[in-house]
């Protein structure tokens, strides 16, 4: 019998639970880590092979990621070689708004697929297991933070994707370090173009302005250590501009955690 309608109801109906709310989706989580182990024996997560647990990566697939470890830029977190300074020369020439950012792999081939999976593909069941990566990846940003603040969609943008993949990811964060999630600190407030394909000035410009804090969510965030979560960090000018928001209402300190970042020289055209 062919197995993929059956994935593919599956996978639908976890989206829909993953929409419904944060109790919906840890209350079905073991229920439906069976179901998609009954309906078709664990693959990797990138490739599709078969491998021996649900949500991991085969050993091609985990050799090709790229994941970044000490020593590296304080500021950005990116690798840096030994010797090197404790700041990058981006993180001297563009200081960014945030604080400290770290990402748990380089972008490239596999993350992308995994990103791309997770954004456009409806692939809701690869957030925990990205998620976990970035928890490790952010113990000393988590550590000392109050709360996790996931990039917010534009309510159309939301409407059609039907579900914020930065909140997914910071669902899962929350689950590992305690850290409480808080979606309603930050909202994007007008619609931007997508940032594909625009270079460092366009990525600024486009999304200046858009982020601002609720005013009912304004006394909560005074004072907060926050860390920003969201999927992948380009020119950093999305998070930027969310921690700019931030930090006018008032946080102590933002910093950034995401899956994947670009490092130059170490990156796959994003598209």
């Amino acid at each position: 019998m062919d197995a993929a309608p059956t994935v593919a109801r599956f996978r639908d109906t976890l989206g829909a639970l993953a929409r419904a709310g944060r109790g919906t989706l840890r209350a079905v989580g073991v229920v439906g880590r069976a179901g998609l182990d009954y309906a078709l024996p664990p693959t990797c997560m990138a490739c599709m092979r078969a491998v021996s647990e649900p949500g991991g990566l085969c050993a091609g697939c985990w050799t090709r990621l790229d994941f970044i470890s000490a020593p590296l830029c304080e500021r950005l977190g990116v690798p840096l070689r030994e010797g090197d300074s404790r700041l990058s020369a981006a993180a001297l020439d563009h200081p960014p708004a945030y604080g400290r950012a770290r990402a748990a792999v380089c972008f490239g081939e596999v993350a992308r697929d995994l990103v791309h999976g997770l954004k456009y593909a409806d692939r809701t069941d690869l957030a925990d297991p990205l998620a976990g990566l970035m928890a490790r990846a952010g113990v000393e940003l988590t550590g000392g933070a109050d709360a996790l603040v996931p990039v917010p969609l534009h309510p159309r943008r939301l409407f059609k994707r039907r579900f914020n993949q930065s909140a997914l990811l910071a669902l899962g964060i929350e689950r590992r370090s305690g850290v409480p999630m808080r979606p309603g600190w930050l909202a994007r407030t007008r619609a931007t173009t997508p940032q594909v394909g625009l270079d460092r000035a366009a990525r600024a410009g486009n999304v200046a302005g858009a982020f601002a804090v609720p005013e009912t969510a304004r006394g909560e965030v005074a004072g907060r250590r926050v860390v920003l979560v969201d999927d992948v960090l380009t020119t950093g000018a999305t998070l930027d501009a969310c921690a700019k928001a931030l930090l006018r209402a008032g946080a102590e300190r933002v910093d950034v955690l995401v899956f994947a970042r670009v490092v130059d020289g170490m990156t796959t055209p994003i598209s």
